[in-house]
C-alpha cells in the first residue's frame, strides 16, 4: 500500500516548492517562528453553513484552502497538504500514548470548475487519505523533492483546548507548552475547529523558507480564500482570489510608476527646440567630424526635404544603411522630420538579413552614406545618398504627430521571421522625461553611442543624449569590439554617461583594472541582459562615487521599463533586483490566467503605461497575443505587453528578474529566439534536424551551441559559415555538433539534459599538412593555454572563434598566455592571430626568434 500511495502522490505536478518564500537560506533547517491569526466570526459561521450544505467538514475546507494557496503561490495546479489524524485502535483505548499521524492529502485545482465541486473533491481526498493513516508518513511521501523527504510544504492541524483534568485527591492545572523554536514543516497551520465565533489560529513556519512578513501574508491569503469559499460556493474556482483587498491594492500600487505628464512634442520638434537653446554646442562627434547642434538641425532638414521630394510621407518607413558616424545621426533625424519612421539597416549584417528587414518593413527608400547604389539593393528601392541636396531648399516640413512611429527595430522571431517593433515618438519622449531629472541628465554630459543602431539600446543613447543637450560620441564598430581602444576613447572624450550590456562592461572592466588612466564616467546604465552584480566589486572599489543603474526593459516597451540603483551591498549578495517601474510605466506580475500574484511569488512580467509600443509590423495576430487588452488588473481594456520574462515582486516593493519563460534567450545583450536559429540551420541541405541551446545563460560567458542531424553523406563543414550569411554575427552559434539523432523526452520534446558537451566542427582537421611542428615549446604552451581557456581539444590550425571563443574568452586567453611565460600580446593581436599556428609565429617574432617554416 505504501508503494502504491507514494506512486500516486509522485504523479502530482508539485514543482519546486516553496520557491515563493523569501526566507533566510542560511537558517537551520527546522529553525522556526510562530504567528497567531484570527478567522473572522462571519467567515467561520458562513463556512460552517457552506460545509453543511455540501456535506463536508470545515477541516476539509481548511485543507482545501491551504492547498489552493500553496498551488497558486507555487505556480502549479496541485499541492500536497498534510492533515493530522488521530487513530486510536480499540485495543489501545486505555493506553497512554501518541496515536496521531500526518497523512498527505493531494489537492488538485480544477480552475474551470466550481468552488463547491473543488471542496467536495478535496473532502473525498481527505477521506481516502485517512484510510491509510496507519502508514508512516515518510513511507508514502514522494522522494527527490527540494524539501527532501518532507515534500509537504504545509500541514493543517486542529488547535484545541483540553477539558479540565480531574484526578482524585489532586488539583491539576494546565501549563502552557512554550514554543521551542522548531517547526515541523515549512508551514504548519493550527485552527480551533470547535470555535463557533471568531476562531483563533496559529501558524508555525521555518525561517529558512519564509520571512515573518511572508508568513503573515500566508495567513491573510488563507483567510481570504476561506471567505471566498464561504460566500461564493457556486463561483468558478479560477475567480477565487488569494489576495485580500488590502494586499491586492499594495501589489497594484507597487506595479505603478510615479505619474508622468504626456509629452506633446515629437522627437524632431524637441531637437529643434534644443538646437535653438544651444546652437553652437557640439552635438555629435565621431573622431573625424564634429557637428554643432545648429549643423545637425540644418543637415537633418536638408535630408528631410530630399526625402520628401523622393515621395516620403508621414507614416512611411525609410531604411537607413550607414556606418556609425555623425552623418548617421543627421540621417536618422532627417527621416523623423518627414513624419516617417527609420528602419535600421546595419551594413555589418548579412545581405540576406537586410533584404528580409527591407521586405518586412515595406521600405521604398533607403538613405545611405555611399554615393553609388549598393549592388545587393533590390531594384524597386530608391537609394538616397545622405548628402543629396533637395531641389527646393525652402520646402516646408510637416509638424510631426508624436503618436506616429519613430522607428521600427527588428528582433528575433520564433518562426524564423524577425519581428519589426513600431515605437512611437511619444514612447521615446516619455523615456526621456521619465529619466532626465532622476539621472540629472543635461548639457554637461558626454554620452557614448556604443551600440549598433539596429539595437534599441541605441535609441536611448542617441535621443536622450541629444534631447537633453549632451554631446554624443560615436564609437566606431571596430573600437566597440576592442575593450582597450574603447577604454582609451572613453578617457580621451571624457564620457560621463556610459550605457552597456553586462557582457560588454565585463570586458571593459577587465581592461580598466590594468589601465593607467581613470574614466570620467558619473553614470553607468546597464540593460539588454541580466546583470550579475557580483562582478561589479572592482568597479565600486575604483569608482566609489559613480552611480550605477540596472535597468530592465524590452524593445516592445521602449528600451527601459524599470531602474534599480546598484549598491556595493548588491555586489556581495548577487542581487537580481531590477527595481521599480519608471515614472509613467507599469509592471505587474501575473499568473498564467492573468491574476496578480502575491509578493515573493513568481509570474510573468506584464508591462504597461507610457512605453508600450504600437505593436508588430503587419503581424496583427501576434500583436493581439502579446499586446493584450484583457489582463490589466486596474483598467479593463488598457494594453499590457506580455514580456515572456519571469519575475517576482519582493516584499519591499522592488522587482526581481528570474529569466525567460520561453524559447527566447539573451546573449551578449541581444535578444535571440532559438527557433529562428533552428530555422536557418534546417534550410541547409545537409541538415535534417537541428537544435540550438545556450550555455552559461545569464552570464558574461553565454554562448550558442548548435546540434544537428545530417543527411547521409552530409557534413558540418562550412555549416556555420553558411548560417553566418543569413544571420547577424551575434546570432551565429559558436559550435556545431553532429549527432545521429536528437534526444527527446517522453513528451517528444528536446531533452537538453541529454545533449553532449559541445565540440568544434567534426570536420576540422586535427593535424593538417603544413602545420608547425607540434613539439615546439612555444606552440605547446600556446595550445595548452587555448585548451585551458576553451576546454576543448585544440589543433595548431584551429580557429579560436570556430572553437567557441568569444571576446571575453579572448581576454582570458591573453592572461593565460602571460601565465604560460609567453610575451604579452595586445587583445587585438589575440583576436587577429586566431589560430595557434599564427599566434606562435607572432610570439616567436616578439621573442626575437625566427618563425618556423610552415611550408
Amino acid at each position: 500500500r505504501a508503494a502504491a500511495r507514494r506512486a500516486e502522490l509522485s504523479a502530482l505536478p508539485l514543482g519546486s516548492a516553496p520557491g515563493w518564500g523569501c526566507g533566510d537560506g542560511d537558517a537551520a533547517d527546522a529553525d522556526g517562528g510562530q504567528l497567531p491569526f484570527t478567522v473572522p466570526e462571519d467567515v467561520w459561521r458562513k463556512l460552517a453553513g457552506t460545509a453543511r450544505g455540501l456535506g463536508i467538514s470545515r477541516y476539509s475546507a481548511l485543507t482545501a484552502a491551504a492547498g489552493l494557496v500553496l498551488a497558486r503561490n507555487g505556480g502549479t495546479d496541485a499541492a500536497l497538504v498534510g492533515s493530522f489524524v488521530t487513530r486510536r485502535p480499540a485495543a489501545q483505548r486505555h493506553t497512554i500514548g501518541y496515536f496521531s499521524n500526518t497523512v498527505p492529502v493531494p489537492v488538485r485545482l480544477a480552475e474551470d470548475g466550481t468552488v463547491a465541486g473543488f471542496l467536495r473533491t478535496c473532502h473525498r481526498q481527505c477521506l481516502a487519505a485517512y484510510r491509510d493513516a496507519d502508514l508512516p508518513l515518510f513511507d508514502v511521501l514522494p522522494t527527490g523533492h527540494p524539501l527532501g523527504a518532507g515534500s509537504l510544504t504545509a500541514a493543517v492541524a486542529p488547535l484545541w483546548t483540553p477539558p479540565p483534568l480531574r484526578l482524585p485527591g489532586l488539583t491539576a492545572r494546565p501549563l502552557p507548552h512554550p514554543f521551542a523554536g522548531a517547526a515541523k514543516f515549512p508551514l504548519l497551520v493550527y485552527v480551533d475547529l470547535a470555535a463557533e465565533g471568531a476562531t483563533r489560529g496559529l501558524l508555525q513556519f521555518r525561517h529558512r523558507w519564509f520571512s515573518a512578513d511572508q508568513a503573515a501574508l500566508f495567513t491573510r491569503q488563507l483567510v481570504a480564500v476561506l471567505r471566498e469559499f464561504a460566500e461564493r460556493p457556486d463561483a468558478r474556482l479560477a475567480s477565487v482570489t488569494v489576495l485580500d483587498e488590502a494586499d491586492r491594492q499594495r501589489v497594484l500600487d507597487a506595479g505603478r510608476g510615479a505619474p508622468l505628464a504626456p509629452e506633446e512634442l515629437s522627437v524632431p520638434a524637441l531637437f529643434t527646440r534644443r538646437a535653438g537653446l544651444s546652437p553652437d554646442r557640439i552635438a555629435v562627434n565621431d573622431g573625424r567630424t564634429a557637428l554643432r547642434y545648429a549643423e545637425v538641425e540644418e543637415g537633418s532638414s536638408t535630408v528631410a526635404r530630399a526625402l520628401a521630394e523622393a515621395g516620403v510621407r508621414a507614416g512611411d518607413r525609410v531604411g537607413v544603411r550607414m556606418e556609425r558616424s555623425c552623418d548617421l545621426v543627421v540621417a536618422l533625424l532627417g527621416v523623423l522630420k518627414t513624419g516617417a519612421a527609420y528602419v535600421p539597416l546595419d551594413p555589418s549584417y548579412p545581405e540576406a538579413r537586410l533584404a528580409l528587414v527591407i521586405g518586412d518593413a515595406d521600405v521604398r527608400v533607403v538613405v545611405g552614406d555611399a554615393d553609388s547604389r549598393p549592388a545587393d539593393l533590390p531594384e524597386h528601392i530608391d537609394w538616397l545618398p545622405v548628402h543629396t541636396r533637395p531641389r527646393d531648399p525652402a520646402r516646408p516640413l510637416p509638424a510631426v504627430d508624436p503618436d506616429l512611429p519613430c522607428y521600427a527595430i527588428h528582433t528575433s522571431g520564433s518562426t524564423g521571421r524577425p519581428k519589426g517593433v513600431l515605437v512611437t515618438h511619444r514612447n521615446v519622449t516619455s523615456l526621456l522625461n521619465a529619466t532626465r531629472d532622476d539621472f540629472g541628465l543635461g548639457p554637461d554630459d558626454v554620452w557614448s553611442l556604443f551600440h549598433s543602431f539596429a539595437f534599441d539600446f541605441s535609441a536611448w543613447e542617441i535621443w536622450v543624449c541629444l534631447l537633453t543637450g549632451g554631446r554624443l560620441v560615436v564609437v566606431p564598430r571596430a573600437v566597440s569590439r576592442n575593450p582597450e581602444e574603447f577604454h582609451q576613447l572613453l578617457e580621451d572624450e571624457e564620457v560621463t554617461v556610459l550605457s552597456q550590456t553586462p557582457t560588454a562592461f565585463g570586458l571593459l572592466l577587465s581592461t580598466d583594472r590594468l589601465a593607467r588612466g581613470r574614466l570620467s564616467v558619473r553614470l553607468v546604465v546597464f540593460g539588454g541582459e541580466p546583470l550579475d552584480t557580483r562582478t561589479l566589486s572592482p568597479w565600486f572599489a575604483r569608482y566609489p562615487g559613480v552611480r550605477v543603474e540596472n535597468m530592465y526593459g524590452i524593445t516592445e516597451t521602449t528600451v527601459h521599463s524599470t531602474t534599480h540603483t546598484v549598491t556595493p551591498e548588491d555586489t556581495r549578495t548577487g542581487s537580481r533586483v531590477v527595481g521599480r517601474p519608471l515614472p509613467g510605466w507599469e509592471i505587474y506580475v501575473l499568473d498564467v490566467r492573468g491574476r496578480p500574484v502575491a509578493p515573493g511569488v513568481a509570474g510573468e512580467l506584464h508591462v504597461g503605461g507610457a512605453g508600450v509600443a504600437l505593436g508588430y509590423l503587419d503581424r496583427p495576430e501576434l500583436t493581439a497575443e502579446r499586446f493584450t487588452t484583457d489582463r490589466h488588473p486596474r483598467v479593463p481594456g488598457e494594453r499590457l505587453y506580455r514580456s515572456g520574462d519571469q519575475g517576482r515582486l519582493l516584499p519591499g516593493g522592488e522587482l526581481e528578474h528570474l529569466g525567460r519563460l520561453d524559447d527566447q534567450v539573451k546573449v551578449r545583450g541581444f535578444r535571440i529566439e532559438l527557433g529562428e536559429l533552428r530555422d536557418v540551420l534546417l534550410r541547409d541541405p545537409s541538415v535534417t534536424s537541428a537544435a540550438v541551446v545556450v550555455h552559461g545563460a545569464g552570464t558574461t560567458e553565454a554562448r550558442l551551441d548548435a546540434y544537428v542531424v545530417l543527411t547521409p553523406g552530409g557534413s558540418t563543414e562550412g555549416l556555420l559559415r553558411r548560417a553566418a550569411a543569413r544571420l547577424p554575427e551575434y546570432m551565429v552559434p559558436q559550435t556545431v555538433t553532429a549527432l545521429t539523432t536528437l534526444p527527446v523526452t517522453a513528451n517528444g520534446k528536446l531533452d537538453t539534459a541529454r545533449l553532449p558537451a559541445p565540440e568544434p566542427d567534426a570536420d576540422t582537421p586535427v593535424g593538417p599538412a603544413g602545420s608547425p611542428d607540434a613539439s615546439g615549446d612555444v606552440l605547446d604552451r600556446v595550445v595548452g593555454a587555448w585548451r585551458d581557456v576553451l576546454d576543448v581539444p585544440v589543433a595548431p590550425d584551429d580557429n579560436f572563434f570556430d572553437l567557441g571563443g568569444t571576446s571575453l574568452l579572448a581576454l582570458r586567453l591573453k592572461t593565460a598566455l602571460r601565465g604560460a611565460g609567453l610575451p604579452e600580446l595586445a587583445l587585438k593581436e589575440v583576436i587577429r592571430h586566431a589560430t595557434p599556428a599564427a599566434m606562435t609565429a607572432l610570439l616567436r617574432v616578439r621573442a626575437g626568434a625566427r618563425p618556423e617554416n610552415t611550408g
